[in-house]
C-alpha cells in the first residue's frame, strides 16, 4: 500500500494489513473463520482461526462480534462492515495510523464474501468488555451517581485519546459518545473506538454537517457548518463529562431543532458573533432571547467547582474558545490523578496516565509541566526547559488569558516551540 497523504503530511501506515478474502461467509456467530496473515517484510505467512462467539454491537455500519483465536485463546472484537468495491475503507486507513493506550488497536483485517457476492471488511481489534454507556446504565439502575474518581479517570483518558488523534494523524473522531468509549472494568482504562465516522479535517475543505450522534452534536454542526475543526470532539467530550456528573444526558434533544433548544436552555441564546464563529454563512438570527442558566445550578450543590469550570470551558458556542484536549488534561479537575499515592477505590493502581507520546509535540513547557506530575518527572529525569534557556515554568499574558484564567490554569492556544 502506498503512503497516505493527510493534511499536507505524509503518513506511513503503522501496521500493514494484508487482507485475504474468505468466500461464502454468510454466518455471524457459531462458526470458525480462518484467514492468512503475515507474508511481508520477511515475515512468514501463517493461518489464524477465530470462533465467532456472540454479537456485541449492531448499527447502520454493520455488526461487531466477540471471537476467540483458536491458536492463542485470545479474545478479540471483529467489526464486519459492508465494503463498496469501488472505494477504500477510510476507517481501516485511519486505524492503521494510530497507536495509543487510549485508542482501540487494530490487530489485522480480512475481507469476506457472502453467497450474494457481497464484500465485507472485517476489522480484528483488541477486545474491551465494557462501554461507558453500560457503566453509566449500571449506576443509573442502582440509583447512584458515578464516583467522582471514576469521572475524573474516565474523562481524563478521553481527552488523552483525543489529544493524540487530533495532534498526530490530525483526525476528528466525529462521533464521541458513551457507546463509543470502551472501559476495562479491571484496570479502568478507557479507549476510543468506532472510527467509522472519523476523518482527517483539512482546512478549506468542506465536510458533511450531519454527523455525530444528536445528544453530543456540537452547535456549529446544528447550524450547518461544513468547515469545522476537531473542536467538535471537544464539545462531545464535554457532553460526556456532564453526563457522567449528572447521570443523564445534558442536552437530550428529540430532533435537530430540539437539540438546539436544549443547548440554548443552558448556554442561553447565542450572540450574532457566536453564530458567526460557528458558521459564517448562517444568516437567520431569529431566536428567542434566553438568558444563560448559571452552570452551578446545572449541577447539584456539592459538585466541585473545578468540575463545573471544566464543563463550562468545553461547552462554549465559539469553537475557538473551547479548550484543546491537551489543555483539558491539565485542568485542576484532574489534579487528584496527578497525586503520587492516588489509587482506585479497590486499592489497585491507576492505569498509566502520563506516558505521553507524540501528542506533546508543540506543547509549551508550562503546559507540559502541568500535565506531567513532579514525582513522575523525578522518576524519569524529565526536564522541560524555558524557551529562553532556563528551566521551570514561564508565564503567558494576554487579554485572552485574563478572560480565561482559573486559578493557575490557563485555557490558551499551545505555543509552537
Amino acid at each position: 500500500m502506498k503512503d497516505l497523504r493527510f493534511a499536507g503530511r505524509r503518513w506511513t501506515p503503522r501496521r500493514k494489513c494484508q487482507a485475504s478474502v474468505i468466500e461464502g461467509n454468510d454466518q455471524v456467530t457459531g462458526h470458525i473463520i480462518s484467514t492468512t496473515i503475515g507474508g511481508k517484510n520477511g515475515e512468514p505467512k501463517r493461518t489464524i482461526s477465530y470462533m465467532a462467539e456472540r454479537v456485541v454491537g449492531t448499527g447502520s455500519f454493520g455488526i461487531v462480534f466477540q471471537a476467540k483465536c483458536l491458536e492463542t485463546g485470545e479474545t478479540v472484537a471483529i467489526k464486519k462492515v459492508l465494503q463498496d468495491r469501488r472505494y477504500k475503507n477510510r476507517e481501516l486507513q485511519l486505524m492503521r495510523l494510530m497507536d495509543h493506550p487510549n485508542v482501540v488497536s487494530l490487530k489485522h483485517c480480512f475481507f469476506s464474501t457472502t453467497s450474494k457476492d457481497e464484500l465485507f471488511l472485517n476489522l480484528v481489534m483488541e477486545y474491551v468488555p465494557e462501554t461507558m454507556y453500560r457503566v453509566l446504565k449500571h449506576y443509573s439502575n442502582v440509583n447512584q451517581r458515578m464516583p467522582l474518581i471514576y469521572v475524573k479517570l474516565y474523562t481524563y483518558q478521553i481527552f488523552r485519546g483525543l489529544a493524540y488523534i487530533h495532534t498526530v494523524p490530525g483526525v476528528s473522531h466525529r462521533d464521541v459518545k458513551p457507546q463509543n468509549l470502551l472501559v476495562d472494568p479491571l484496570t479502568h482504562q478507557v479507549k476510543l473506538c468506532d472510527f467509522g465516522s472519523a476523518k482527517v479535517l483539512v482546512k478549506g475543505e468542506a465536510n458533511i454537517a450531519y454527523i455525530c450522534s444528536r445528544y453530543y452534536r456540537a452547535p456549529e454542526l446544528i447550524f450547518g457548518a461544513t468547515e469545522y475543526t476537531t473542536s467538535i470532539d471537544i464539545w462531545s467530550a464535554g457532553c460526556v463529562l456532564a453526563e457522567l456528573l449528572l447521570g443523564q444526558p445534558l442536552f437530550p434533544g428529540e430532533n435537530a431543532v430540539d437539540q438546539l433548544v436544549e443547548i440554548i436552555k443552558v448556554l442561553g441564546t447565542p450572540t450574532r458573533e457566536e453564530i458567526r464563529c460557528m458558521n459564517p454563512s448562517y444568516t437567520d438570527f431569529r431566536f428567542p432571547q434566553i438568558k444563560a442558566h448559571p452552570w452551578h445550578k446545572v449541577f447539584h450543590k456539592r459538585m466541585p467547582p473545578e468540575a463545573i469550570d471544566l464543563a463550562s470551558r468545553l461547552l462554549q458556542y465559539s469553537p475557538s474558545l473551547r479548550c484543546t484536549a491537551l489543555e483539558a488534561c491539565s485542568h485542576p479537575f484532574f489534579d487528584e490523578l496527578r497525586e503520587p499515592n492516588v489509587r482506585l477505590p479497590n486499592g489497585r493502581p491507576l492505569p498509566p496516565l502520563f506516558n505521553f507520546k507524540q501528542e506533546l509535540s508543540g506543547a509549551s513547557p508550562e503546559l507540559i509541566n502541568r500535565l506531567i506530575p513532579e514525582h513522575v518527572r523525578r522518576q524519569t529525569g524529565l526536564i522541560f526547559p524555558h524557551p529562553a534557556g532556563t528551566t521551570g515554568h514561564f508565564s503567558l499574558t494576554s487579554s485572552f488569558l485574563a478572560r480565561q484564567k482559573y486559578g493557575d490554569f490557563h485555557c490558551t492556544k499551545l505555543l509552537q516551540i
